[in-house]
């Protein structure tokens, strides 16, 4: 496992679980270890590529005004130049204004709908497009014409751990699904398409060539997995139900820790339960078949925003010889 610290890289201790999968009956049978980077002058898989990779077309959004052929950046601009020009103006075209932005922030029925919650979405995207959009035309113009990954990253719904902000992905290179507690569930084409669905889109259409599962200190999901009962009624519609996909790790942390403190537990859930997903990665046969054959890669990540550190691992995957008695 490697520690990845502002610049600093070096060796940790060797994740604890090793992922494996047997068959009794047929051969050859399948086999996954965690694989650790050892040694402080190895450097750990970069996840980040330093130049862009093209995704999906983006709908281009144009702040303009209903009925008019000028944009409102536009109009502003020109009425700014004429109180320059001619200062007599002024009255008119301050009215001017108050117009266009009265029109901007009311609706075809005639209700208006600014409000802050508005305008940060509003502001954000005119940000947006003035510092990123129209500074990197190239990028998104080939954007425009399609995208290709080289990462799938599963990450928590957490609002503190963006993984574009966190690992300053670009647009087009992370295809990404965020839920609670970032879970990956074990194949099951009923109760888990959303995310099954995510997962043969990315590797049998995107072709990304890593999977990342990323989780993070201080975690809610996982800080209820380790409070929920296992069974028995539940008090919510849909958490308990969702956390319980990482009960393996939440029984081998409580079996390895029984003397650890309950926050204590819970950190050590946190990345254990990255280990029980990237094991539920290989129930899907379009992941083991890519692992096979060398394609596809899968990792797994932690992420501590309390101390501003950052983990990796990986996770080897082939085939055992066949054995005949």
């Amino acid at each position: 496992m490697s520690s990845i610290n502002g610049s600093c890289i070096a060796s940790l201790a060797p994740a604890q679980s090793q992922l494996t999968k047997r068959s009794a009956t047929l051969r050859p049978s399948f086999f996954a270890k965690s694989r650790i980077n050892s040694g402080s002058n190895i450097v750990p898989p970069a996840l980040i590529r330093n130049q862009p990779v093209f995704a999906a077309p983006a709908p281009i959004i144009n702040p303009t005004l209903r009925d008019h052929d000028m944009a409102y950046e536009e109009a502003v601009a020109a009425l700014k130049k004429l109180l320059i020009e001619n200062g007599e103006l002024e009255p008119k075209a301050a009215a001017k204004v108050s117009e266009i932005t009265a029109e901007l922030q009311t609706t075809a029925n005639g209700s208006t709908i600014s409000s802050p919650a508005v305008d940060k979405i509003k502001d954000g995207f005119i940000h947006f497009k003035r510092e990123k959009y129209e500074k990197k035309p190239e990028l998104y113009g080939e954007l425009a014409k399609g995208q290709s990954p080289p990462y799938m990253v599963f990450a928590c719904s957490d609002s503190r751990v963006c993984p574009s902000h966190v690992l300053d992905f670009q647009p087009g290179e992370a295809f990404v699904v965020r839920n609670i507690a970032n879970m990956v569930p074990a194949y099951d084409k009923v109760k888990h398409t959303g995310v099954g669905s995510a997962i043969e889109y990315a590797v049998l259409h995107l072709k990304v060539q890593n999977i990342v599962v990323i989780g993070h200190s201080a975690c809610g999901g996982i800080k209820g997995l380790m409070s929920f009962p296992d069974s028995g009624p539940t008090s919510t519609d849909f958490i308990e139900d969702w956390v319980k996909i990482g009960l393996p790790a939440k029984h081998k942390v409580l079996a390895e820790n029984a003397d650890a403190s309950f926050a204590e537990q819970c950190t050590t859930c946190e990345k254990e339960a990255v280990n029980v997903s990237l094991g539920n990665l290989l129930t899907y046969p379009f992941v083991r078949d890519g692992l096979v054959k060398k394609t596809l890669a899968l990792k797994g990540g932690y992420y501590d925003f309390v101390n501003g550190t950052f983990e990796l691992w990986g996770l080897e995957f082939g085939l055992s010889p066949s054995l005949s008695v």
